[in-house]
């Protein structure tokens, strides 16, 4: 198992979740489920141990297919929170980075360290053109994160999704290869 640090003051790290992380996963997603379900569903498709396993599988199969990653952040061996890519499509070197945190993981710049990474590994390691970041207009967390790492926003899809009995504007940012290979968040990264 790998494990990436992403702080030099706190004892963070990056590492994979995988479908053996189910319990520890499970635990997480009810400690986030309300920071969470203002925006995204995501915390409501793992509410016992069986979906929550599910849910990892799923992304499992998607890394073994090279199509979807998921990571946890882990802060003095807790999990937190965790960054992901939904979508991943070497194709057509396009890839969509998500984030999520409960409320001990916040604040700490953990979500941007793991998103820097996750930029680094798909426009530079893996070649992709394009980073992406979907988020509701009414999510300002999610926004300082994309505006953080460089990405600059492309628009507004006006009443995209229905979540909770609201209609959300999502909004769509971007960061390119070229704008990553010169931008201070990299050689934040690099040292």
């Amino acid at each position: 198992m790998f494990a990436i640090p992403l702080s030099d003051t706190l004892p963070a790290e990056l590492r994979p979740l995988e479908p053996w992380h189910a319990e520890e996963f499970l635990a997480h997603m009810d400690r986030a489920r309300e920071n969470l379900d203002r925006f995204i569903g995501f915390a409501g498709a793992s509410t016992d141990l069986d979906s929550a396993r599910a849910t990892l599988q799923r992304y499992a199969d998607k890394a073994a297919a090279d199509t979807a990653r998921i990571y946890g952040i882990w802060l003095d061996g807790t999990l937190v929170g965790g960054v992901m890519f939904p979508h991943f499509d070497t194709t057509h070197g396009n890839a969509e980075i998500g984030v999520w945190a409960e409320p001990a993981g916040e604040g700490l710049g953990l979500v941007s360290a793991g998103v820097r990474h996750l930029i680094e590994y798909a426009l530079v390691e893996r070649g992709m053109q394009r980073v992406e970041w979907w988020s509701s207009a009414l999510n300002e967390r999610s926004r300082a994160v994309a505006q953080r790492a460089g990405m600059k926003l492309d628009g507004v899809l006006r009443s995209y999704y229905p979540h909770n009995g609201v209609r959300h504007d999502k909004e769509v940012w971007s960061l390119l290869a070229e704008e990553w290979l010169s931008s201070a968040q990299r050689v934040q990264l690099k040292r």
